[in-house]
Parts: structure tokens; C-alpha cells; sequence
């Protein structure tokens, strides 16, 4: 199939049909489509634009559907992606609100045991990419205290410091600081 942007909505539109669980669940699906089967970019390229995606406001999938197509193919790209992404979902709750109530979906047994049996499912599927990011990122057992900590914090719902936007800034801030400085090291050991 030589039409890049057909690919790029029949991928995204099979993760977007195929996933459970929002945007955590579908990273590592993404990521195994878009690095390791389709090969249209490479894995640290592919977590530099999840960071990005993560950054903006907005549903992850949808946001990293986005910067993949937008890598790839531009604005047309883009929106190829996203729509592969948002549209089944779309038919999906379209189809739901359509034909089921919400009492009949509370009160259905064979649907309460289906999302029952989803659940542990959705749980793997997160977990997935926060090793493979974590891996990825050369996070070891001596810099793993910072992400503990960071979700000790977040999940502690204390006012101000539970809130992620501001662990956000504090890693950009630490990560400028910290790549300034080893450049800067470097520099004046290459000119020593």
C-alpha cells in the first residue's frame, strides 16, 4: 500500500477500534505499529513525540496520533491520524447510546462481566509502555526516586503539590539546568 495517508488512518483506526482504556493503553500498541512494525520513526524519536504529546491539552491517543501524522505527513497527516484515531470510538458510543440505555447496561450481566473482565487487561496495557518508557529514558534503580516520588506526591492530593502541571515545569526547568550545565562542562574540558 503506497498511500502513506490511507496507512496512517487504517493504523490509527485499528489501535483507536482494538483499544481499551484511553491513551496509556494505546502507547504501547502505537509505539509497537509505528517503531517496530511500520518503522516510519525511530523509538527515542518516538517517546520525544509522546513527551510532546503528553504536554498538550487534550486526549493522549488523540494527541499522539497527531504528532505521529504531523512527523510523518504534515497537517494532512495529521488529521488522517486523528481521524483513524476518534472514529471508533465515535460509532462505537454512537452505536451504545443508540441501542442501550444506561439502565440496561448497569443491569445486563453479560455486559457488567465483559468490562469486569476488561479491566485487568487495561491495567497490563498501561504498564506496558511505563517500562518501555522507562527503559527507554535509561531511567535505573538511582534516578527511579524521582518518578516514585513524583507519583507519591501527585497521589497524595495535598493542594498545590499534588499538582502534576507543576512536576511538568520543574522537569523542563531541572532538565534545561542540567543539559546547560553538562554542555557547558563539556565545552570547557574539550578546550582544557
Amino acid at each position: 500500500m503506497n498511500n502513506i495517508y490511507l496507512q496512517l488512518w487504517l493504523t490509527f483506526m485499528k489501535i483507536g477500534a482494538f483499544t481499551f482504556g484511553g491513551g496509556w493503553a494505546m502507547i504501547s500498541i502505537i509505539e509497537r505499529e509505528i517503531v517496530d512494525r511500520h518503522k516510519w520513526i525511530e523509538r527515542n524519536e518516538f517517546l520525544d513525540l509522546l513527551a510532546i504529546a503528553q504536554a498538550m491539552p487534550g486526549i493522549l491517543a488523540v494527541n499522539i496520533s497527531v504528532v505521529v501524522g504531523d512527523r510523518l505527513k504534515g497537517v494532512k497527516g495529521s488529521i488522517a491520524a486523528a481521524i483513524g484515531t476518534i472514529l471508533p470510538s465515535f460509532v462505537i458510543i454512537l452505536a451504545i447510546a443508540i441501542f442501550l440505555t444506561p439502565d440496561t447496561i448497569k443491569n445486563n450481566e453479560v455486559l457488567s462481566r465483559i468490562f469486569k473482565g476488561i479491566r485487568p487487561a487495561v491495567v497490563a496495557l498501561i504498564i506496558a509502555p511505563v517500562i518501555t518508557t522507562a527503559r527507554a529514558a535509561k531511567i535505573n534503580w538511582k534516578t527511579i526516586i524521582i518518578p516514585v516520588a513524583v507519583a507519591l506526591l501527585i497521589y497524595s492530593k495535598l493542594p498545590f503539590v499534588s499538582n502534576p502541571i507543576l512536576y511538568i515545569v520543574l522537569g523542563a526547568v531541572g532538565g534545561y539546568i542540567y543539559y546547560t550545565r553538562s554542555i557547558l562542562k563539556n565545552r570547557k574540558e574539550g578546550k582544557a
